[in-house]
Order: C-alpha cells, then sequence, then structure tokens
C-alpha cells in the first residue's frame, strides 16, 4: 500500500506547495515584501502557518521561490513566443509581446517587477538573481539584430528601460490615474493600440540614427 499512497502524498504536497505559490504571489503583489506576512498567505490558503514552514522555512524563501517562478514562467513564454523566428526585428517585436501578453495575463506578476525596481531590499545581495534570464533574452536578441547590421548599436538595457518597461506600467496603472483615467489592459482594443505603441517605439530605438 505504501507505493500507492506515496504518489498521492505527493501529489498532494505539489498541489499545496502550489496553491501557496499562487497565494504568496498576490500578497506579496498587493501588500510588498515588507508588510506581507505568512500568516496573510496561510488565510488566503486556507492552510495554518506551520502547513506554509514545511515547504518555504521563511517570508524570504517564499518570496525567492514566487520571484523565481515568475522569471521561469515568463523565459518560457519567450522562448515559446520566438521560436522559429529568425528575422532580428520580427524576434525584438516577438519579446516585447511576450513581456506585454504574459504581464496583462499575469497582473500580480507585473506589479512584483515593479515592487523590485522600487525596492532593492528583498533582492539586496545580488538584484539579478532570478531577473537575469529576462535580461539575457533581451541583451541576445539585441546583440544578434546589431551583429547582423539591422540594428544600430545600441544597448539592450535602453530597449529595455525606454521601451518593455512601458508594459509593466500598461499593466500596473490602469487603475491608479484617478477618474476617467481608468482602462482594462485585457481589452483588446486597448492592448492592440498600446502594442502598436510598443512596436513603434522599439523600431525607432533600434534603426533611427544615434542620440
Amino acid at each position: 500500500m505504501k507505493s500507492i499512497r506515496e504518489p498521492v502524498r505527493q501529489a498532494r504536497g505539489d498541489a499545496t506547495r502550489q496553491s501557496i505559490l499562487d497565494a504568496a504571489e498576490v500578497v506579496f503583489a498587493e501588500q510588498g515584501y515588507a508588510a506581507a506576512r505568512l500568516e496573510d498567505v496561510a488565510l488566503a490558503v486556507g492552510i495554518r502557518r506551520p502547513s506554509i514552514v514545511y515547504h518555504f522555512p521563511g517570508k524570504q524563501e517564499l518570496y525567492d521561490a514566487v520571484e523565481a517562478d515568475i522569471f521561469a514562467s515568463m523565459h518560457a513564454y519567450v522562448v515559446a513566443h520566438t521560436a522559429g523566428v529568425t528575422d532580428p526585428m520580427a524576434r525584438l517585436l516577438a519579446l516585447l509581446d511576450a513581456w506585454l501578453d504574459f504581464m496583462v495575463a499575469r497582473p500580480t506578476a507585473a506589479r512584483i517587477i515593479q515592487r523590485l525596481i522600487a525596492d532593492v531590499g528583498p533582492r539586496a545581495g545580488n538584484p539579478i538573481e532570478f531577473s537575469e534570464t529576462a535580461l539575457r533574452d533581451i541583451e541576445a536578441i539585441v546583440a544578434a539584430g546589431v551583429e547582423a547590421g539591422h540594428f544600430r548599436p545600441v544597448p539592450a538595457m535602453m530597449i529595455l528601460n525606454g521601451v518593455a518597461a512601458g508594459a509593466i506600467f500598461y499593466v500596473c496603472n490602469a487603475r491608479l490615474l484617478g477618474e476617467g483615467r481608468t482602462y482594462d489592459p485585457a481589452d483588446p482594443a486597448e492592448l492592440a493600440r498600446f502594442r502598436a505603441l510598443i512596436h513603434t517605439l522599439a523600431r525607432a530605438a533600434v534603426t533611427s540614427g544615434a542620440g
């Protein structure tokens, strides 16, 4: 019977762990790292605090797991959306589309990334411990475009800060700009307009003259 029960226990444990991660992402997104408590996460999941500690020894370890999952998932999204795309400009736009669509579909991830930018406390030792995959993704695509002569020599971080970062604000600001300025980031027409803007900015950033 042990061989039958063990996979069941494992499945239940994996499901509980994922439920904790999902709830923690919401709590950290809404409250920030400093204010969030394991008790808040436990309440959201419907379990007791010791059940969280069984899977994650403390708040830092739980936060690390949430952040790691966000960037791993975002990287996987990029890989899927850029697979088979060889033209440098098309690859850059596919990357930006992947990031935008990922954040629209997962707004809690966008808010956590925004908090990471504003508060380096949780990542004081190594601010790119988990986000380095995203940096490498955009660096590789921009470098390939420059090497092929399709892009002017432009630092990838300029594209990140000047173009790609707009996706975070697009998602996070939807309800924070005051009466008469709210919008639904997932609305197809709204999203299409913003995507077109991102594409225009990206093309200009990599093809216009140095400035």
